[in-house]
């Protein structure tokens, strides 16, 4: 059961983590929404598969800040053993990561149909920061310090916006937009470089906790969650290519409601996943935390339908006026997301690996359906992506809740 100690120290740390979250969502969204309309459909097009790759290279950040937010939670008495193994490991991957994706750079020229390998090579170059991030953030995170956990998640949006609105005006062009995107990425690394200077004092060691043992973990968390991110990504980047460059553009512009739905309760995933992946709280986190997910999904689904006028106008303005009509279904998908991204993260908590393959399982289902005659369509592709994600979601919804009493039986 969760102390009333603990409950405290989680609501405040949710208070502020949600504080800070909205931040650096108003960031990162105000910079999506302006570039959309900057950049008008075709070039906001381009710059929206840009940032879907980004989300899905970024598994290893994220990958990186489960492993070391569940160990320390797990056992606190190995943090600085952990810390240590955590840098040392972050560094060395967020490198490798970078210069990979550089030789890749003419295979992200051509999927993201850029005709600029200057453009997609900044790819490689954001993955390098924005990795380093993770591990700075998964160590405050396992340890609970919400304060400066909150000061790198505003150092993550708030350059963005600032810096990536800068160079678009000075030239609106994905260029322009995605090297914002790569100068503001440094910013949240220093303010956790700052957070972490001091270290932690030696205290106990376990083989556990080895370098090889976390890069085992970051590989088998980031796969969890490449797994979600690219459900949650393909769409954009086959309405690229199954749809006219307008309609894509338009579909993009849909997917920005969707992603900030998917991300406004981002701050109830970082609160409750270290009571996750300890076994006497795990259940009540994962209950109490998806109905507050559903809860803000079904407000901002109401909205949206009530209001979509304003709606539109977070998404780019009257050029997007085509899917006005279609907002509040774009606003359920992301709430569906936002539910299933709490299941992967229960997944990584309690270190279960075969209900990832059912997320592959909907991605294949997306990206097949999406080669059938009624998804040469906006609104056949909304579709397909609305009912498949449904679905899954149901599936993992229904073994979580059989899996976990039997885990917490033997705890």
């Amino acid at each position: 059961m969760v102390t009333r100690t603990r409950l405290r120290e989680s609501l405040g740390g949710g208070s502020t983590i949600a504080v800070a979250m909205a931040v650096m969502n108003i960031g990162t969204y105000g910079f999506t929404m302006l570039a959309a309309r900057l950049l008008g459909p075709k070039n906001y097009g381009a710059l929206a598969s840009l940032m879907a790759t980004l989300l899905v290279i970024g598994v290893l950040q994220l990958g990186l800040q489960a492993t070391a937010a569940r160990r320390i939670a797990a056992e606190p008495e190995h943090v600085a053993q952990i810390e240590r193994s955590i840098n040392r490991v972050t560094v060395r991957a967020a490198f490798a990561l970078g210069a990979l994706l550089l030789l890749l750079t003419p295979l992200i020229n051509l999927v993201c149909q850029l005709d600029s390998l200057t453009t997609a090579a900044l790819v490689g170059v954001t993955a390098v920061p924005l990795t380093i991030m993770g591990g700075q953030a998964g160590i405050l995170q396992g340890e609970r310090r919400w304060r400066p956990l909150s000061a790198l998640y505003i150092a993550a949006g708030v350059p963005r916006l600032v810096i990536g609105i800068a160079l678009v005006l000075w030239h609106p062009n994905e260029t322009s937009a995605i090297l914002g995107v790569a100068i503001a990425a440094v910013a949240p690394v220093l303010v956790g470089r700052h957070a972490l200077r001091h270290g932690r004092p030696a205290g106990e060691s376990s083989e556990k906790h080895h370098p090889m043992s976390i890069i085992w973990e970051t590989v088998h968390n980031s796969h969890a969650l490449l797994a979600f991110f690219a459900l949650s990504n393909i769409d954009v980047i086959l309405a690229r290519n199954v749809l006219g460059h307008h309609d894509a553009g338009l579909y993009a512009a849909g997917l920005i409601l969707s992603k900030a739905v998917l991300f406004l309760p981002q701050f109830v995933v970082v609160v409750a996943f270290p009571s996750m992946s300890t076994a006497s709280e795990r259940r009540r986190a994962l209950t109490s935390s998806l109905l507050v997910v559903a809860a803000l999904g079904a407000v901002g689904t109401a909205a949206t339908a009530v209001l979509p006028g304003l709606a539109l106008i977070f998404v780019g303005g009257n050029d997007y006026s085509g899917i006005r009509s279609h907002l509040w279904i774009f606003a359920v998908l992301g709430t569906i997301l936002s539910m299933l991204q709490l299941l992967v993260y229960s997944v990584l908590a309690r270190q279960a690996k075969k209900s990832v393959s059912l997320i592959w399982v909907a991605f294949i289902v997306i990206v097949l359906g999406a080669g059938g005659r009624m998804v040469n369509t906006l609104d056949g592709l909304l579709a397909l992506v609305v009912v498949t994600d449904l679905v899954l979601f149901v599936v993992l919804l229904g073994i979580s809740l059989w899996k976990l009493p039997r885990v917490e039986a033997r705890a």
